[in-house]
């Protein structure tokens, strides 16, 4: 099984590429504004569908608490995107990931485990399945200052309070994670998009 996946050129001749992950019941259509908002002319997009059927979209993973069997499978899903990306030449070091709700929780559990070493990483709006077994489990190439961390205060859908305990909890553990707060809910507002800009122009060298 290989995941779906839709590509959006560069503006600008480029290698560097930005692979996102959509929430449940989402799909790689609810992130084609994207490019326009980053305004980065020499970043090209991988958007990725999730392997599960899901009303009008799709999911990473079972609702709670059978969350953790389509995790794996779909970390590993992973596993072979990226290594196609790479057989495809494809350099890692021009590779960052994003991920959104689900997909952030995803970002996070592949990128925290996985010998790939992006150049950067941004989950925005999640939380991750066991902060605890993924603080024992991280790879040597995570314990790099490449990872931003995104919440709203107001998230009707995850609460602020628990992703931010688990962010204190692997920061305190040496993860070397940046975490942002903002005043927003389960969404992606203009002044976080500008703040993930300026992350990714400085992680991609753009």
């Amino acid at each position: 099984m290989d995941l779906d996946t839709h590509r959006i050129a560069p503006v600008s001749p480029s290698d560097r590429l930005l692979v996102v992950l959509h929430g449940r019941g989402d799909s790689h259509r609810g992130f084609t504004w994207l490019p326009d908002a980053l305004r980065l002319d020499g970043l090209g997009y991988l958007l990725v569908d999730a392997p599960d059927p899901y009303y009008d979209g799709f999911s990473w993973y079972d609702l709670p608490p059978h969350q953790a069997p389509g995790v794996v499978r779909s970390r590993r899903l992973l596993d072979r995107l990226f290594t196609d990306l790479a057989a495809g030449g494809q350099d890692p070091a021009r590779t960052a990931l994003l991920g959104f709700s689900q997909g952030c929780l995803m970002a996070l559990e592949w990128g925290g485990r996985s010998e790939v070493a992006l150049a950067a990483y941004v989950g925005i709006s999640g939380y991750l399945l066991d902060a605890s077994a993924l603080q024992h489990e991280l790879h040597p190439q995570a314990r790099r200052p490449d990872w931003l961390v995104t919440h709203g205060r107001s998230d009707e859908v995850l609460p602020f309070d628990t992703t931010a305990a688990q962010v204190r909890g692997l920061q305190a553990g040496g993860w070397p994670l940046r975490f942002e707060a903002f005043d927003k809910g389960h969404t992606i507002v203009p002044e976080e998009v500008d703040v993930v800009r300026a992350f990714l122009a400085h992680r991609l060298a753009l």
